[in-house]
């Protein structure tokens, strides 16, 4: 299984952000101009760029279209990318915009029935499910959605395992207690994520703070990773990211 590294754009009301913890009213702003940002990334020797529509996620409705646009055009990035994905209508909007992969998150929680058809309608490439997850006291991985702000009674591990048996190949997870906090990434969750769905290609996700944390969830068995603030704030770069 190859290993892909995601370099991570959020967008908040145009700007490149970060939220820690997913939280909006913890925002960290790295510029004004997106474009410059991915062009960098590309520049570096990145294929695959992460896109996160932030207003969207809070919202619904799709927003970032003209910029995906202008990425493929300029860039020649593949891109993955999702916020306020609600409808098929939305899947298709972003595909025809020139995305690779339309990320779902809430939805994939509170309608897999519906996200599952998707994956029959599109393919299995075209779309990854983010089941971004919090431990509870509990022990068991649960699975926060509108934005982080309300949990929903359905599990990581029942849901996993439902997608892996509809078809699903990717699967974005990112432990929320980690995301935006340079603490390092979980590899507990990966190795239980590998063991409970094999057939999964993973894509780490929340904590990542230096190469060594690329590594280790390459050996953990995870499929990519997602780079956020690491890549923003240059505690490692993409080209060494990418060496690994």
């Amino acid at each position: 299984m190859a290993f892909t590294v995601y370099p991570a754009i959020d967008i908040r009301h145009g700007r490149v952000v970060r939220l820690a913890q997913g939280d909006y009213a913890q925002e960290t702003r790295y510029g004004d101009d997106p474009l410059v940002q991915i062009e960098a990334y590309a520049d570096a020797g990145a294929e695959w760029l992460h896109l996160v529509d932030l207003d969207a996620a809070r919202e619904g409705g799709y927003t970032l279209a003209p910029l995906l646009a202008r990425i493929r055009a300029d860039t020649g990035l593949r891109v993955q990318t999702g916020g306020g994905v609600r409808t098929e209508d939305d899947v298709r909007r972003i595909l025809d915009a020139g995305a690779e992969r339309v990320v779902v998150g809430s939805l994939a929680v509170r309608e897999p029935a519906q996200v599952l058809e998707w994956i029959e309608t599109f393919g299995a490439e075209r779309i990854t499910v983010a089941l971004d997850t919090r431990q509870g006291r509990d022990g068991v991985w649960h699975l926060p959605v509108h934005g982080w702000t309300e949990t929903a009674d359905a599990t990581l591990d029942v849901l996993a395992v439902r997608y892996a048996q509809g078809g699903l190949r990717h699967l974005l997870s990112t432990d929320i207690a980690r995301d935006g906090m340079l603490s390092g990434p979980n590899l507990d969750l990966y190795a239980h994520l590998k063991a409970l769905v094999p057939t999964l290609d993973v894509q780490a996700s929340g904590g990542v703070r230096e190469l060594a944390d690329v590594r280790a969830a390459k050996a953990q068995g995870c499929g990519g990773i997602v780079l956020g603030r690491a890549l923003l704030e240059g505690r490692l770069g993409v080209a060494e990211a990418l060496a690994c």
